[in-house]
């Protein structure tokens, strides 16, 4: 049994989950988390889950530096936990909610919904999304319940706030998930009207890959003396995964995705291009050629993107061409190379989709 702490935490010490297994050996994990923790086989802390959890992080604002694949899901939601959990380690009822979650894409917020699903199944958790492309109507009744946890796209949570459905003045935190990713997509005036609406005494996390001159003046101007942590330098390395770099003429790009693709034989593949015109561009002629493809890209619906990822989840098809926004917060089983069709602008857009593969296959994937 895990020790019964009236402020819901472990000692800092090796503890024993209720299933009677030492898993971890980090201090002030809420007790609920824990166990959940131990269920999932977690036996480490990422870096970043224990820079959340050091002392001097306790109760501050965080401006957090975190990759693709870090654990930053996890992270927030260890570290947010003795805002929202009572003296019982179970989270209030019949109230407002509690916790917002923001995420820049309905594929990554629904995952985000997720991992906070069974990460706080043990603390009563009633969790609620609220994303563009699902029906409006579903997450307005899902409000009305009083979840304690919202997680949502920007602009779909300004929405439900006009509408008087989502009542933001009970909330003790927010964070904003790649929140670099957000101002990128536009969302800079969907944000500041949504921490607008929620009491100035909440507690802000922002988890970011970069910190640009834009991510500083939105903590400057919606965070309380935040604490800057960097864990960037673990997801630098991706230690289980290996990069190729093949030099080709243009005319031959497309020969040598074909011959990588029979090569390796991966179980699913995706190809990250620039634009959407190249999307389905090289989807048409990879159709041609015999290949199992779908592609994800902004012109798509709800539906379309769901129906091409179970597609690539039942093994109807096994390669995605994909643009970098459409591709963020998708995780695929079995995800073992990734190609780049148009090169990336930048390290942290190449970071970005590495971090599509190797998250959970035990062996390195390649490039």
């Amino acid at each position: 049994m895990l020790p019964d702490k009236r402020d819901g935490s472990v000692p800092p010490a090796l503890f024993r989950a209720h299933l009677g297994r030492i898993v971890l050996t980090h201090q002030n994990i809420a007790a609920p988390l824990a166990a959940a923790l131990s269920q999932r086989g977690y036996e480490t802390l990422t870096a970043v889950q224990q820079a959340v959890l050091a002392p001097e992080a306790d109760g501050r604002d965080l401006l957090v530096s975190a990759q693709t694949g870090s654990g930053k899901t996890v992270a927030f939601g260890i570290a947010v936990a003795p805002d929202l959990l009572g003296d019982d380690n179970i989270l209030p009822l019949n109230t407002p909610p509690v916790a917002l979650f923001i995420a820049p894409t309905r594929e990554l917020a629904l995952q985000v919904a997720q991992e906070l699903t069974w990460l706080y199944a043990n603390a009563g958790a009633q969790i609620a999304t609220c994303v563009g492309g699902m029906d409006y109507r579903t997450e307005r009744r899902a409000l009305a319940r009083l979840p304690q946890i919202v997680v949502g796209t920007p602009g779909r949570l300004r929405d439900h706030i006009d509408r008087g459905g989502l009542d933001l003045s009970e909330l003790r935190v927010t964070v904003l998930d790649e929140a670099d990713e957000m101002l990128d997509l536009g969302f800079r005036d969907d944000l500041q009207y949504i921490l607008q609406a929620a009491p100035e005494d909440r507690r802000t996390l922002m988890f970011s890959a970069t910190v640009p001159r834009e991510i500083e003046k939105l903590a400057r101007d919606f965070q309380n003396d935040a604490l800057r942590l960097e864990t960037r330098g673990e997801a630098k390395q991706h230690n289980d995964i290996s990069y190729q770099a093949l030099s080709v003429t243009m005319r031959d790009r497309e020969n040598a995705i074909f011959n990588m693709l029979r090569f390796y034989e991966s179980r699913t593949a995706i190809i990250f291009c620039k634009t959407r015109a190249n999307v389905n561009d090289l989807l048409s002629r990879m159709s041609g050629r015999g290949f199992r493809v779908v592609a994800l890209s902004g012109e798509l619906s709800q539906q379309e993107r769901t129906n091409a990822l179970q597609a690539l989840r039942d093994g109807r098809a096994n390669v995605c061409i994909a643009t970098d926004v459409a591709a963020r917060g998708i995780d695929l089983p079995g995800l073992e190379l990734v190609i780049h069709y148009d090169l990336p602008t930048n390290a942290e857009t190449l970071l970005h989709r590495s971090g599509r593969t190797g998250r959970r296959v035990p062996r390195a994937s390649r490039r």
